[in-house]
């Protein structure tokens, strides 16, 4: 908002179909060729080209439906790196008409068109432009708006208007109040609080901004307040006016190629003063650190390039050469032995080095927390995590990130601690046969062998059509007790857990059970797994029976259970 309370009068450039767009210009095709985009929950198209929609494809549509449709149809999976990746360009050629912008998200930028648009002669001329300057330099069509306000300037983008000063308010009335998702696509609940306004009858951006205030809060909280600022044509905040700053890069040729670590961390750590110095004499910090190396077999003599990214801390004080150094070395620490060639071949020298910052902003730009966590513990601890790594090596702290898979254990990923691995199955995908929710609390390093017993004292086998042969009334987990527990009572467990999680020696009654569900995991290969699991609900430990229960999650494959992870 302004000084006088007006709306700030804002330029919106909106590159249509920006996905399959991105798409298509990595794939090397023309903007003629039918494609859509899949991603979310069960692959739906989530963007469609103007050929495909021309043949009846449409937004949401199934995969098949949609080549049904159109069996000429290209279709990409959801990138957002590509398609940030691939805007930047359009961004370049918005900034020589206009200094300083804001890039919403990728396919729409934002811009203060007050200065800009006397500049030019007037709103129109600026908008005409923007459009000629991105068709020149980028070959790409896109649309510009103008209005006072964040959300009539995005609309007036997608109608390739300009809405006159003071009329936003009234340009947005009569919309319907589901045109918020453009403000904030892919907004969960944002599109659930639509949805209800709409069966209470606020149908309208005209009912919403009519709303009270308090009442609004009251209700719907934050996310309503912001919807209803837009809705009367208000903004929440200006456009932030992005600095255009490279990413800095140094590189080094080692001639000879350095053969021993010793010799490419002296080269590594004049590159990192170098770099360090750089981002310091500029008043900037970055965002990721990228690390290439140049390696030459030593048999072919073909160049090999190695390449890892790192993630970096504003609030630690940002990268200095020292932790630069630390990072370059614990690289080439693997790639300089033989198991990153694998097979025991010689390593293969670095004939170069390249450090690259990247997502470079001021230096202060991050704004850390005023209290909790970011105000002490977690920047101590985190200094403390990079001294261990600086004595031990990259690889001697881990952190777990969440991958795709279906047991509890394939989804877990263990990854060097601050660096940026891509993990090795999308947890977007959808994983038939998945472990639902709540996630174990526990799990074991590795599958315990353990006896689900009937109440006859039989085993409980599974069959092919997944019927039990009894209902479960024990679960026995042979061994002796990690912690020396003694035998349970009726009704009651004994065992306990040592360090690592393992339970032995368990011995409890089942009081609930779900379950079982199969899952068969590359059954068409010689390495495929067919199981199936269960859940179950045990009675606590012996001399207090019902007052502690413990969930269960056990596995059968070829007949045999095994004890997988537990509940709390």
């Amino acid at each position: 908002m302004t000084a006088s309370g007006a709306a700030t009068r804002t330029a919106c450039l909106w590159v249509p179909d920006w996905p399959v767009v991105a798409a298509l210009v990595v794939a090397g095709l023309g903007p003629e060729v039918p494609a859509a985009v899949t991603g979310g929950p069960g692959g739906r198209i989530v963007a469609v080209s103007a050929p495909a929609r021309s043949a009846g494809v449409r937004r949401g549509m199934r995969r098949r439906e949609a080549q049904g449709r159109c069996p000429d149809l290209q279709l990409w999976t959801a990138d957002d790196a590509r398609d940030a990746r691939e805007f930047e360009p359009v961004a370049v050629a918005a900034e020589t008409v206009v200094s300083g912008l804001e890039i919403a998200r990728p396919g729409l930028l934002l811009l203060p068109s007050g200065g800009a648009a006397r500049y030019h002669g007037s709103e129109h001329d600026l908008a005409r432009e923007l459009t000629e300057q991105v068709a020149v330099r980028t070959g790409h069509e896109c649309q510009v708006g103008v209005a006072d306000g964040f959300l009539a300037a995005v609309l007036a983008a997608r109608d390739d208007a300009v809405v006159p000063p003071g009329d936003s308010r009234d340009y947005l009335a009569p919309r319907p109040a589901a045109v918020l998702v453009h403000a904030r696509p892919a907004d969960r609940a944002l599109t659930e609080l639509v949805d209800l306004w709409r069966r209470l009858g606020v149908r309208t951006l005209a009912d919403l901004a009519a709303l009270p205030d308090a009442a609004v809060a009251a209700r719907f909280g934050d996310l309503g307040v912001w919807a209803q600022r837009l809705a009367r044509g208000q903004d929440v905040r200006p456009p932030a006016r992005r600095r255009l700053v490279e990413d800095l890069t140094v590189t080094e040729e080692l001639d000879p190629p350095a053969h021993r670590v010793d010799v490419a961390t002296f080269a590594a750590r004049r590159l990192a003063e170098r770099l360090h110095d750089d981002l310091h004499q500029r008043g900037l910090a970055c965002g990721r650190l990228r690390i290439t190396a140049r390696a030459v077999d030593p048999v072919t003599g073909e160049a090999r390039t190695l390449e890892r990214l790192w993630r970096t801390d504003d609030t630690l004080g940002g990268l200095s050469a020292a932790r630069i150094t630390d990072r370059v070395r614990w690289q080439l620490e693997g790639w300089l032995t033989a198991s990153s060639l694998g097979q025991g071949e010689q390593p293969a020298p670095i004939a170069g080095l390249s450090l690259a910052a990247e997502e470079v902003a001021p230096a202060g730009a991050l704004q850390p927390r005023l209290w909790g966590p970011g105000a002490g513990e977690d920047l101590r601890a985190r200094r403390a995590v990079e001294r261990v790594q600086a004595l031990l090596g990259g690889d001697a702290v881990l952190t777990v990130r969440l991958q795709g898979g279906r047991d509890p254990r394939d989804r877990v990923q263990l990854v060097p601690y601050g660096e940026q691995v891509p993990p090795e199955r999308d947890p977007d995908r959808p994983w038939p046969g998945a472990l639902p929710p709540p996630a174990p609390s526990v799990v074991l390093p590795e599958p315990v062998p353990a006896h689900v017993l009937d109440a006859d004292g039989r085993p409980v086998v599974v069959g092919v059509r997944l019927a039990v042969s009894g209902e479960p009334a024990r679960v026995v987990v042979p061994g002796e007790a990690a912690g020396g527990g003694s035998d349970g009572a009726d009704g009651g467990a004994s065992g306990s857990a040592d360090d690592d999680g393992a339970w032995a020696g368990l011995d409890a009654a089942v009081v609930d059970w779900a379950g079982p569900w199969p899952v068969a995991e590359r059954w068409w290969t010689s390495r495929g797994k067919r199981r199936v699991f269960l859940q179950v609900v045990v009675d606590g430990p012996a001399g207090r029976p019902g007052e502690l229960t413990l969930g269960l999650l056990l596995s059968s494959a070829a007949g045999a259970w095994s004890l997988e992870a537990l509940y709390d």
